[in-house]
């Protein structure tokens, strides 16, 4: 992205993906609840996933921010990930 685009308040598509994602993560659930019994989200549900979500992402715009080594932040973002699958799979199961 251009220098003169991160002045004007331009935002890299790149984060409007991420974010994105973010939004169908949580929106998923309460789209499917309406269909299906098998779904049933509460609102602890979604507060616990809104919550590892967003601060995931938060670490990771943190991350790109802060290390201006791409190997280097490419594995922290990828750490910060895995993270996620994990507290998330085992969320899944009854663990947390």
């Amino acid at each position: 992205m251009s220098m003169a685009a991160k002045r004007a308040g331009g935002t890299h598509p790149l984060r409007l993906v991420g974010w994105g994602l973010v939004a169908l993560a949580l929106s998923a659930p309460l789209v499917a609840m309406q269909f299906t019994r098998e779904v049933a989200w509460t609102a602890s549900d979604f507060l616990f996933a809104g919550v590892l979500l967003v601060g995931a992402g938060a670490l990771i715009e943190l991350t790109l921010a802060l290390i201006k080594c791409r190997s280097l932040a490419l594995a922290v973002c990828a750490a910060v990930v895995l993270a996620v699958l994990l507290i998330w799979a085992e969320g899944a199961v009854g663990v947390f």
